[in-house]
Protein backbone atom coordinates (compact mmCIF):
# COMPACT_ATOMS: atom_id res chain seq x y z
CA UNK A 1 0.00 0.00 0.00
CA UNK A 2 0.91 3.78 -0.68
CA UNK A 3 2.19 5.04 2.73
CA UNK A 4 0.83 8.79 3.68
CA UNK A 5 2.30 11.48 6.47
CA UNK A 6 0.55 13.53 8.84
CA UNK A 7 1.24 16.67 10.55
CA UNK A 8 -0.08 17.13 13.67
CA UNK A 9 -0.73 20.85 13.04
CA UNK A 10 0.15 23.43 15.78
CA UNK A 11 -2.80 25.99 16.59
CA UNK A 12 -1.83 29.89 15.86
CA UNK A 13 -2.77 32.05 18.27
CA UNK A 14 -3.14 35.82 18.78
CA UNK A 15 -1.41 37.63 21.63
CA UNK A 16 -4.83 37.53 23.42
CA UNK A 17 -4.76 33.99 23.39
CA UNK A 18 -7.56 33.77 20.65
CA UNK A 19 -7.41 31.59 17.73
CA UNK A 20 -5.50 33.33 14.34
CA UNK A 21 -7.09 31.50 11.98
CA UNK A 22 -5.39 32.83 9.03
CA UNK A 23 -1.96 31.86 10.45
CA UNK A 24 -3.26 28.51 11.01
CA UNK A 25 -4.34 28.73 7.64
CA UNK A 26 -1.13 29.46 6.56
CA UNK A 27 0.57 26.49 8.32
CA UNK A 28 -1.97 24.15 6.72
CA UNK A 29 -0.89 25.64 2.89
CA UNK A 30 2.52 25.10 4.07
CA UNK A 31 2.21 21.59 5.25
CA UNK A 32 -0.28 20.88 1.73
CA UNK A 33 2.48 22.24 -0.11
CA UNK A 34 5.35 19.62 1.11
CA UNK A 35 3.03 17.03 0.38
CA UNK A 36 1.40 16.26 3.81
CA UNK A 37 -1.42 15.77 5.36
CA UNK A 38 -3.21 16.83 8.61
CA UNK A 39 -4.04 16.14 11.83
CA UNK A 40 -5.96 18.82 13.52
CA UNK A 41 -6.59 19.44 17.21
CA UNK A 42 -3.80 17.25 18.32
CA UNK A 43 -1.66 16.88 21.07
CA UNK A 44 0.77 19.51 18.99
CA UNK A 45 -2.47 21.56 18.19
CA UNK A 46 -3.44 22.55 22.22
CA UNK A 47 -6.46 20.70 21.58
CA UNK A 48 -6.41 20.33 26.10
CA UNK A 49 -6.48 23.76 25.63
CA UNK A 50 -9.39 24.43 23.02
CA UNK A 51 -13.09 25.20 23.68
CA UNK A 52 -15.60 22.92 22.30
CA UNK A 53 -16.59 25.48 19.90
CA UNK A 54 -13.41 26.14 18.75
CA UNK A 55 -12.50 22.49 18.17
CA UNK A 56 -15.52 22.77 15.40
CA UNK A 57 -14.43 25.91 14.25
CA UNK A 58 -10.89 24.86 14.04
CA UNK A 59 -11.85 22.32 12.13
CA UNK A 60 -13.93 23.78 9.63
CA UNK A 61 -11.17 26.17 8.77
CA UNK A 62 -8.84 23.42 8.26
CA UNK A 63 -11.33 21.22 6.05
CA UNK A 64 -11.97 24.70 4.02
CA UNK A 65 -8.54 25.36 3.85
CA UNK A 66 -6.90 21.88 2.60
CA UNK A 67 -10.11 22.13 -0.15
CA UNK A 68 -9.48 18.83 -1.26
CA UNK A 69 -5.67 18.67 -1.74
CA UNK A 70 -4.65 16.30 1.80
CA UNK A 71 -6.72 14.24 3.86
CA UNK A 72 -7.89 15.68 7.19
CA UNK A 73 -8.18 13.45 10.44
CA UNK A 74 -9.44 15.31 13.49
CA UNK A 75 -8.94 14.40 17.25
CA UNK A 76 -12.43 14.53 18.94
CA UNK A 77 -11.58 12.72 22.04
CA UNK A 78 -12.38 14.28 25.55
CA UNK A 79 -12.43 12.80 28.86
CA UNK A 80 -15.81 11.59 29.08
CA UNK A 81 -17.75 9.17 26.39
CA UNK A 82 -21.04 11.59 26.35
CA UNK A 83 -18.95 15.02 25.09
CA UNK A 84 -16.40 13.08 22.90
CA UNK A 85 -19.94 11.82 21.16
CA UNK A 86 -21.23 15.19 20.73
CA UNK A 87 -17.75 16.29 19.40
CA UNK A 88 -18.06 13.66 17.52
CA UNK A 89 -21.11 14.13 15.56
CA UNK A 90 -19.88 17.80 14.72
CA UNK A 91 -17.05 16.72 12.89
CA UNK A 92 -18.76 14.09 11.03
CA UNK A 93 -21.03 16.47 9.71
CA UNK A 94 -18.54 18.97 8.70
CA UNK A 95 -16.67 16.13 6.86
CA UNK A 96 -13.32 14.60 7.44
CA UNK A 97 -11.23 11.72 6.09
CA UNK A 98 -11.26 10.44 9.66
CA UNK A 99 -11.91 11.38 14.00
CA UNK A 100 -8.96 10.40 16.41
CA UNK A 101 -10.20 9.63 19.39
CA UNK A 102 -7.74 9.77 22.27
CA UNK A 103 -7.48 7.91 25.46
CA UNK A 104 -10.15 9.33 28.04
CA UNK A 105 -7.24 11.66 30.56
CA UNK A 106 -8.41 12.12 34.29
CA UNK A 107 -10.50 9.21 33.74
CA UNK A 108 -8.36 6.31 35.04
CA UNK A 109 -9.56 3.90 32.41
CA UNK A 110 -10.23 -0.36 32.73
CA UNK A 111 -9.40 -2.14 29.60
CA UNK A 112 -13.16 -2.74 29.34
CA UNK A 113 -13.81 1.06 30.19
CA UNK A 114 -12.23 1.65 27.13
CA UNK A 115 -13.57 -0.74 24.88
CA UNK A 116 -17.03 0.98 25.61
CA UNK A 117 -15.98 4.60 25.08
CA UNK A 118 -14.38 3.72 21.53
CA UNK A 119 -17.29 1.73 20.73
CA UNK A 120 -19.96 4.10 21.56
CA UNK A 121 -18.53 6.52 19.39
CA UNK A 122 -17.87 4.50 16.73
CA UNK A 123 -20.96 3.50 16.96
CA UNK A 124 -22.18 7.26 16.66
CA UNK A 125 -20.73 8.42 13.49
CA UNK A 126 -20.44 7.45 9.87
CA UNK A 127 -16.71 8.91 9.99
CA UNK A 128 -14.18 6.04 10.46
CA UNK A 129 -12.68 6.36 13.90
CA UNK A 130 -9.14 6.15 14.75
CA UNK A 131 -7.29 5.09 18.04
CA UNK A 132 -5.39 7.24 19.82
CA UNK A 133 -2.96 5.94 22.50
CA UNK A 134 -0.80 8.76 24.22
CA UNK A 135 -0.14 7.00 27.82
CA UNK A 136 2.04 9.54 29.05
CA UNK A 137 -0.10 12.13 28.36
CA UNK A 138 -3.39 10.79 29.50
CA UNK A 139 -2.39 7.89 32.24
CA UNK A 140 -4.66 5.48 29.87
CA UNK A 141 -3.12 2.80 27.79
CA UNK A 142 -4.77 0.67 24.84
CA UNK A 143 -3.73 -2.78 25.50
CA UNK A 144 -2.42 -4.69 21.80
CA UNK A 145 -5.42 -7.57 23.18
CA UNK A 146 -8.12 -4.45 23.27
CA UNK A 147 -6.99 -3.05 20.19
CA UNK A 148 -7.43 -6.03 18.72
CA UNK A 149 -10.63 -6.44 19.87
CA UNK A 150 -11.70 -3.09 18.77
CA UNK A 151 -10.06 -3.69 15.18
CA UNK A 152 -13.00 -5.99 14.57
CA UNK A 153 -15.59 -2.85 14.45
CA UNK A 154 -16.68 -2.01 10.96
CA UNK A 155 -16.06 1.65 11.49
CA UNK A 156 -12.68 1.47 13.90
CA UNK A 157 -9.94 1.92 10.93
CA UNK A 158 -6.85 1.73 12.50
CA UNK A 159 -4.76 3.39 15.63
CA UNK A 160 -1.99 6.44 16.25
CA UNK A 161 0.44 5.09 18.48
CA UNK A 162 2.30 8.02 20.30
CA UNK A 163 3.52 5.73 23.44
CA UNK A 164 6.86 6.09 21.73
CA UNK A 165 7.66 1.97 22.72
CA UNK A 166 8.62 0.10 20.22
CA UNK A 167 7.28 -3.21 21.28
CA UNK A 168 4.05 -1.85 21.56
CA UNK A 169 4.16 0.04 18.14
CA UNK A 170 5.32 -3.84 17.09
CA UNK A 171 1.89 -5.22 18.40
CA UNK A 172 -0.02 -2.92 17.20
CA UNK A 173 1.99 -3.50 13.94
CA UNK A 174 0.86 -7.27 14.10
CA UNK A 175 -2.96 -6.35 14.50
CA UNK A 176 -2.49 -4.36 11.31
CA UNK A 177 -1.07 -6.92 9.23
CA UNK A 178 -3.94 -9.61 10.41
CA UNK A 179 -7.21 -7.15 10.15
CA UNK A 180 -7.36 -5.99 7.14
CA UNK A 181 -8.72 -2.31 7.32
CA UNK A 182 -6.75 -1.33 10.65
CA UNK A 183 -4.36 1.20 9.71
CA UNK A 184 -1.50 2.17 12.08
CA UNK A 185 -0.02 5.10 12.37
CA UNK A 186 3.83 5.75 14.20
CA UNK A 187 4.12 8.86 16.21
CA UNK A 188 7.60 8.56 17.37
CA UNK A 189 9.31 10.72 15.08
CA UNK A 190 12.68 8.62 15.44
CA UNK A 191 11.24 5.74 14.33
CA UNK A 192 9.17 6.80 10.95
CA UNK A 193 11.20 4.69 8.43
CA UNK A 194 11.27 2.17 10.67
CA UNK A 195 7.86 1.88 11.19
CA UNK A 196 7.41 2.42 7.58
CA UNK A 197 9.59 -0.59 6.92
CA UNK A 198 7.43 -2.79 9.53
CA UNK A 199 3.94 -2.48 7.94
CA UNK A 200 2.92 0.89 9.24
CA UNK A 201 0.39 3.01 7.36
CA UNK A 202 2.44 6.05 7.70
CA UNK A 203 3.78 8.76 10.37
CA UNK A 204 1.47 11.27 12.53
CA UNK A 205 4.51 14.20 13.46
CA UNK A 206 4.49 16.79 15.53
CA UNK A 207 8.10 17.62 14.81
CA UNK A 208 6.80 17.55 10.47
CA UNK A 209 5.78 21.42 11.85
CA UNK A 210 9.26 22.40 11.83
CA UNK A 211 10.78 20.24 8.87
CA UNK A 212 7.36 19.42 6.63
CA UNK A 213 9.96 18.16 3.49
CA UNK A 214 12.05 16.08 5.45
CA UNK A 215 8.90 14.70 7.12
CA UNK A 216 7.34 13.94 3.22
CA UNK A 217 10.71 13.05 1.89
CA UNK A 218 10.81 9.55 3.99
CA UNK A 219 7.63 8.59 3.12
CA UNK A 220 7.89 9.92 -0.98
CA UNK A 221 11.48 7.79 -0.59
CA UNK A 222 10.07 5.36 0.67
CA UNK A 223 7.01 4.29 -1.16
CA UNK A 224 9.16 5.11 -4.36
CA UNK A 225 11.27 1.89 -3.52
CA UNK A 226 14.23 4.36 -2.25
CA UNK A 227 15.47 3.02 1.14
CA UNK A 228 18.71 5.19 1.04
CA UNK A 229 16.82 8.28 0.69
CA UNK A 230 14.50 7.54 3.19
CA UNK A 231 17.31 6.49 5.73
CA UNK A 232 18.85 9.54 4.85
CA UNK A 233 15.91 11.58 5.26
CA UNK A 234 15.15 9.81 8.88
CA UNK A 235 18.85 10.76 9.99
CA UNK A 236 18.17 14.62 9.11
CA UNK A 237 15.24 13.91 11.02
CA UNK A 238 16.20 12.28 13.92
CA UNK A 239 19.24 14.45 14.50
CA UNK A 240 16.94 17.48 14.84
CA UNK A 241 14.52 15.94 16.92
CA UNK A 242 17.48 14.63 19.46
CA UNK A 243 18.92 18.59 19.58
CA UNK A 244 15.25 19.98 19.53
CA UNK A 245 13.77 17.90 22.25
CA UNK A 246 16.78 17.99 24.97
CA UNK A 247 15.52 21.38 25.69
CA UNK A 248 12.05 20.71 27.46
CA UNK A 249 8.63 18.64 26.37
CA UNK A 250 8.24 18.06 22.71
CA UNK A 251 5.28 19.69 21.70
CA UNK A 252 6.23 23.02 23.49
CA UNK A 253 9.28 22.67 21.93
CA UNK A 254 7.51 22.10 18.37
CA UNK A 255 5.32 25.13 18.60
CA UNK A 256 8.49 27.50 20.26
CA UNK A 257 10.96 26.13 17.36
CA UNK A 258 7.96 27.26 14.88
CA UNK A 259 7.51 30.70 16.35
CA UNK A 260 11.27 31.18 15.90
CA UNK A 261 11.01 30.61 12.67
CA UNK A 262 7.67 32.22 12.04
CA UNK A 263 6.39 34.44 15.05
CA UNK A 264 2.92 35.07 13.41
CA UNK A 265 2.12 31.04 15.05
CA UNK A 266 2.02 32.81 18.43
CA UNK A 267 2.69 31.15 21.75
CA UNK A 268 0.72 28.52 23.43
CA UNK A 269 -2.15 29.44 25.83
CA UNK A 270 -1.16 29.58 29.65
CA UNK A 271 -0.26 28.03 31.78
CA UNK A 272 2.01 26.70 28.57
CA UNK A 273 5.43 27.91 28.41
CA UNK A 274 6.06 31.18 27.95
CA UNK A 275 8.83 33.20 25.12
CA UNK A 276 12.11 32.56 26.95
CA UNK A 277 14.74 34.50 25.39
CA UNK A 278 17.58 31.99 26.62
CA UNK A 279 15.49 29.40 25.11
CA UNK A 280 14.96 30.54 22.17
CA UNK A 281 18.44 31.69 21.63
CA UNK A 282 19.11 27.99 21.72
CA UNK A 283 16.23 26.61 19.76
CA UNK A 284 17.79 29.14 17.12
CA UNK A 285 20.95 28.08 16.93
CA UNK A 286 19.50 24.15 16.59
CA UNK A 287 17.74 25.54 13.75
CA UNK A 288 20.24 26.98 12.35
CA UNK A 289 22.47 24.23 12.63
CA UNK A 290 20.15 22.33 10.97
CA UNK A 291 19.53 24.37 7.92
CA UNK A 292 16.28 25.79 8.86
CA UNK A 293 16.80 29.34 9.59
CA UNK A 294 19.84 31.41 7.78
CA UNK A 295 22.91 31.30 10.50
Amino acid sequence: MTKSAYVALVTCFNEDETINFEATRAQVRRQVAAGNNILCAGTNGDFSALTFEEKVTLTEAVVDEVSGKAKVIVNAGMPATFETVKLAREIDRIGVEGIAVITPFFIACTQDGLERHFTTVADAVKTPIYLYDIPARTQNHIEPETARRLAAHGNIAGIKDSGGKQDTLEAYMAIGREVEGFDVYSGPDHLVHWALQNGAAGPISGLGNVMPEVLARIVSCFNAGDEAGAAAAQEAYTALRVDLYALGFPPAMVKRALWVMDNSVGASRQPALLPNPEQDAQIRAILEKHGLIAA
